[in-house]
């Protein structure tokens, strides 16, 4: 028997119709053909109003949307991100399994309207103790959040960076499965959520310099470029309009007391590397509540807090390959296809075929497909060329490298020590100019991808290799002559 709470909504739905006097969220869609699009406003107390709705498909759809309206007309804007798709489904009286799809539709159009909302807004005097968490529905994240809201006054946000329907949802830390995901652990919390959408700003910023980056033979750092430049800063332009004067995340990274980034205590997880780009003004306004922990340790906290990420495992892809290839993206994103080439040695002379320049980066090994008497090793790349240089170890090794883009966070201490990779020791060194003098010899140093300096365990400074100093050949050691195919 259907609920008379059901009923009222679906037969008298409250605010149907758009009227284009606020933000808009939708989600659904193909391929369930169920769509509903949420529209609001913010008064200047920051309340909501002129709460409508349009919806297409069942009618559990048009009845969950009328809910939704119901329950966040009036109020402020964190009390009605508090509700979801559970305070919907309890404003119907109870959802059976089969139209539950419905209050999930509509809690991911109200939130993303909210967010909306929110970041059209004016900046907010601040609100004492008040802190924004950026939540990816992981468990790093979620114990930030955790631990944040013991002490604080908490609101929590989840970025959509990407949507693409070749992508796996479960695994990429920014689709929309993420948001819904994230959004459950923050209500679980009591934590007021909102989405925000910055696909755009995502894909000018970070996706086409990636596919850029690709064609022109470098290897790209695309996260160093998105929380440099893209997400970090949107999140705390999004801080101001919420009343927040500090942005938490759940990266596993430290400040010094000076303002400096600095490596996190557990060297395994330090993730320091990618937040080099952030400016000094940003970094100010930055938290890391699990600077000090290790993996376990956190693992261990979400486990006494009950949430049901403790043992999630952690993203291995970059957010917008999820579920697909490199080959497979830059193909459909970029036109970058196969484009079979030349492998050289250094004298120039032909050793076999390549499937096309994108596939290989600087030290790399496997994937060649050569036979010879000892490992070789891409010494570099030729976009316009299409050829792949390789070598022997020895070759690859260098102890200068050319850097572009030089970043000083501070003028004092100078650098002393570079991380050439993100998973990469760092090395002892001395900036000059545009090159970096290594005290010991690397495998290789890939144009494209980020140096981050360091003065002890304080990150000073960013730059981006340009390639090796120099003669071709690093230190200049020989090699053993291959045969040509």
């Amino acid at each position: 028997m259907t609920d008379q709470r059901f009923a009222e909504h679906l037969e008298h739905p409250a605010g149907l119709g758009l009227r284009d006097e606020g933000h808009r969220g939708s989600a659904g869609g193909a391929p369930c053909g169920d769509l509903v699009t949420l529209e609001l406003a913010l008064d200047a107390a920051g309340r909501v109003s002129a709460t409508r709705f349009e919806a297409a498909g069942c009618g559990a759809l048009t009845a969950a949307a009328s809910a939704a309206v119901t329950l966040v007309e009036g109020e402020e804007v964190l009390v009605a991100a508090r509700g979801g798709a559970e305070a919907i489904a309890a404003e119907l009286g109870g959802l059976s399994p089969g139209k539950r799809h419905a209050a999930d539709l509509v809690s991911d159009a109200l939130h993303r309207a909210l967010g909306a909302a929110v970041r059209a807004a004016d900046p907010r005097d601040p609100v004492a103790g008040r802190t924004l968490v950026a939540m990816s529905g992981g468990v790093d994240s979620a114990v930030a959040a955790l631990l944040c809201a013991e002490e604080a006054d908490v609101a929590a946000v989840t970025l959509e960076l990407w949507r693409d329907r070749a992508n796996d949802g479960e695994r990429s830390c920014c689709s929309a499965d993420a948001v819904r995901s994230a959004r459950a652990l923050a209500h679980r919390l009591g934590l007021a959520h909102l989405t925000l959408d910055l696909r755009e700003e995502f894909r000018a910023g970070v996706v086409e310099p990636y596919l850029a980056d690709h064609a022109a033979g470098l290897t790209p750092n695309p996260c160093v470029r998105c929380n440099g430049h893209v997400r970090l800063d949107a999140m705390l332009d999004f801080a101001d309009r919420l009343g927040a004067r500090t942005l938490a995340t759940g990266h596993y990274a430290r400040t010094t007391p000076e303002g400096l980034l600095r490596l996190a205590a557990d060297p395994a997880k330090d993730q320091a590397y990618m937040l080099a780009a952030l400016a000094p003004a940003s970094l100010a306004r930055m938290r890391f509540p699990l600077g000090e922990l290790t993996k376990a340790q956190v693992r261990a906290l979400a486990e006494e807090g009950g949430l049901p990420v403790a043992r999630k495992p952690d993203s291995q892809d970059l957010c917008f390959l999820a579920g697909t290839g490199r080959a497979a993206f830059l193909a459909r994103h970029g036109a970058l296809h196969e484009r079979p080439g030349d492998i050289l040695d250094r004298a120039g002379r032909r050793l076999g075929a390549h499937r096309g320049h994108t596939a290989y980066t600087v030290g790399q090994r496997r994937g060649l497909g050569l036979a010879a008497p000892e490992p070789l090793y891409v010494l570099a790349t030729d976009a316009q060329a299409n050829t792949v240089t390789v070598g022997c170890r020895e070759e690859l090794a260098t102890t200068r490298v050319r850097v572009r883009d030089v970043r000083l966070h501070a003028a004092d201490p100078a650098p002393d020590a570079v991380k050439l990779r993100y998973r990469s020791p760092a090395v002892a060194c001395t900036l000059h100019g545009d090159e970096l003098r290594l005290d010991q010899p690397v495998d290789g140093a890939a144009p494209g991808q980020t140096a981050v300096l360091l003065a002890g365990d304080a990150v000073v400074g960013c730059a981006t290799i340009a390639g090796e100093a120099g003669e071709a050949g690093g230190l200049g050691n020989p090699c053993a002559s291959f045969p040509s195919r």
